[in-house]
């Protein structure tokens, strides 16, 4: 496999996850498994991977949420964002800085793009009916109220697009509007905002868009349907709990930075916070100000307007402006957004809002994280909805992930371990024994590619076949037999089938690292293949300590090449990767979900 002859700089950048209640595997489905599989990767690769992110704790979904929970905003986001924190580490997703968007360090990022958004005349100012609660009198949010689509008749419309067709709404467009909070019909009211000029960007963003021959099929041509009907939309909220707007007339117990322009402004201050927390402050531009960087996107559908139409605006209108861009640079365009489709749950659409789903907390504490992940990978809803099925859940664990993978490991390992202790030292190769060497040694580099390419599905299938491949010769091969008839032969089939195993053990990190890391101490080696994730406490002067989700990955020995087992290695005890399921899982779960 041909090697750069320098490490590429890649920013990974996953949604950020409302702070409003905990996640469902949905979720985890678009923005984080995708992402982590994809940072795993080029960091065994030897790419220097920026990977960030954070809760997103503003606007009315965590307002509303924290009236239900009768607490305030910042209490119930202190709440979520370590529920969320504790999800993804215990799901193995390795954030460089997973953060929040409360720190005073977001704040002075966001003030400074939008004041130097409205310098530049970007942001203008206009009236626009706005949709309240009649029973709060609070801003209802967009996605907060659905209607009938005016344009496609699609009954579920929400505020701010319409699933079926994909065009742009606003609350005051839906047909018969209702609040999905309580079912009451939205008050609309004249109100003043500053409203970011996307026409103004939409021949450069029709252009950019076009040339991403790379892009998923239904990113790109959803986001050229969205270039070529552009509107000003509202950048501003009447809440008082968000950003403070930086423009007079707009105070700060009235007016607020609208949700969505500060939460994807968070992939930049995350970065920078990541720089001043390992003492190079300025080590963010090396992604953000240089144009050889890569930078990847991963979320849901419902999402893909504002990482492909309005954050490339915003990063347009700034160039290398304000006090951050310092005039070295314009700021990175988006190299990939890869979105997924749609996951439902037992053929249910999973909503929070509607509290219809698999938590993703309350999955972890019965299951193990690597079948999960590799469900949402070989299953998941790469490029069309999937349903999740408790049925289809144990079956990929036991036929798939424990019949192949680990069953592989299991008879390679014991067979090992019991007749020699060691990795056996090999005599002669035969073709059979070289060809599977060679074969296993080959999917490095398909594998590879198709997780840069965002083709995780078909990655993991190109692993597991490769697993096939070293079963089915462990199988022809019988070491277990051999062994008792011929000791030097078995000690060679047990050396190729090791080799195979160790190979095999780093093309399936990216997508099982809890597992991963086992078969490589049962190897008999040291250190993290690739991980642990940790904590870490930060915090400004002047600012509440936080704390933030990291990683030492540089002390990672895993590395994206074929196995150099040496014989001699002494092996650990093995035990099972995975736990077989009982057909009862699937009742058992559906009572709880309290389907019959």
């Amino acid at each position: 496999m041909k090697e750069r002859a320098l490490p590429e700089k890649i920013l990974v950048a996953p949604a950020w996850p409302y702070a409003s209640g905990p996640r469902h595997i949905g979720h985890v489905a678009g923005f984080a498994v995708p992402a982590d599989v994809f940072a795993r990767y080029h960091r065994l690769k030897g790419d220097e991977v920026l990977m960030v992110s954070g809760t997103d704790e503003h606007g009315t979904p965590v307002m509303v949420s924290a009236d239900r929970n009768g607490v305030s905003p910042r209490e119930l986001a202190d709440r979520n964002n370590a529920v969320i924190r504790d999800d993804l580490r215990n799901l193995g997703i390795s954030y460089d800085c997973f953060t929040r968007t409360t720190t005073r360090n977001h704040h002075l990022v966001t003030q400074d793009i939008f004041r130097t958004l409205h310098e530049k005349g970007y942001l203008v100012e206009r009236s626009a009916l706005g949709a309240f609660s009649p029973a709060t009198g609070r801003t209802l949010p967009d996605r907060y109220i659905e209607g009938t689509c005016p344009i496609c008749g699609f009954d579920g419309a929400r505020g701010d697009q319409c699933d079926n067709c994909g065009n742009q709404l606003d609350p005051v467009d839906l047909i018969d509007p209702r609040s999905i909070i309580d079912g009451s019909t939205p008050e609309f009211r004249e109100t003043t905002h500053l409203f970011l000029d996307l026409p103004a960007f939409a021949g450069r963003l029709e252009e950019w868009i076009s040339a991403q021959d790379t892009w998923r099929p239904n990113v790109r041509n959803f986001s050229l349907g969205l270039v070529r009907e552009l509107k000003p939309r509202a950048m501003t909220r009447d809440i008082d709990w968000g950003v403070v707007v930086p423009v007079d007339g707009y105070p700060a117990d009235t007016k607020r930075i609208y949700v969505w322009f500060d939460a994807v402004i968070g992939y930049l201050s995350a970065s920078i916070e990541w720089a001043h927390n390992v003492g190079r402050p300025d080590a963010w531009r090396e992604w953000w100000q240089n144009p050889d960087a890569r930078h990847f996107y991963f979320m849901g559908k419902d999402n893909i307007v504002f990482h492909t139409v309005i954050w490339p605006a915003m990063l347009l209108g700034y160039g290398s402006g304000g006090a951050f861009g310092a005039g070295r640079g314009d700021l990175h365009l988006p190299t990939n957004v890869v979105a997924s489709e749609y996951v439902t749950m037992e053929g249910k659409k999973a909503s929070t809002s509607r509290n219809v789903a698999i938590w993703v907390n309350d999955f972890l504490s019965r299951y193990d994280p690597d079948p999960l992940r590799y469900y949402l990978t070989a299953a998941g809803p790469e490029t069309q909805d999937s349903d999740f099925t408790w049925e289809e859940f144990v079956r990929r664990n036991n036929d798939e992930l424990l019949a192949n993978w680990g069953n592989l490991v299991n008879r390679t390992l014991v067979n090992a371990y019991r007749n020699f202790g060691e990795v056996p030292k090999p005599s002669h190769l035969s073709d059979a024994d070289s060809g599977v060497i060679a074969g296993v040694a080959g999917a490095f580099e398909e594998v590879g590619a198709l997780i840069d390419e965002g083709r995780f599905r078909a990655a993991i299938a190109a692993a597991m076949r490769a697993s096939t491949l070293a079963n089915q010769y462990v199988a022809e091969q019988a070491p277990w037999a051999l062994v008792k008839t011929d000791r030097e032969r078995a000690a060679t089939v047990l050396y190729v089938a090791l080799r195979c195993v160790d190979s095999l053990k780093t093309l399936f990190a990216p997508f099982l690292p809890f597992t991963s890391q086992a078969v490589h101490e049962m190897l008999g080696n040291d250190g993290w293949l690739a991980g642990p994730l940790e904590y870490r406490v930060v915090g400004e002067e002047g600012e509440p300590a936080h704390e933030v989700l990291t990683g030492d990955y540089a002390s990672w020995v895993g590395a994206w090449a074929p196995s150099e087992l040496a014989p001699g290695q002494k092996l650990q005890e093995p035990r099972p990767l995975f736990r077989k399921l009982p057909p009862e899982t699937v009742g058992e779960e559906l009572e709880r979900l309290g389907i019959s």
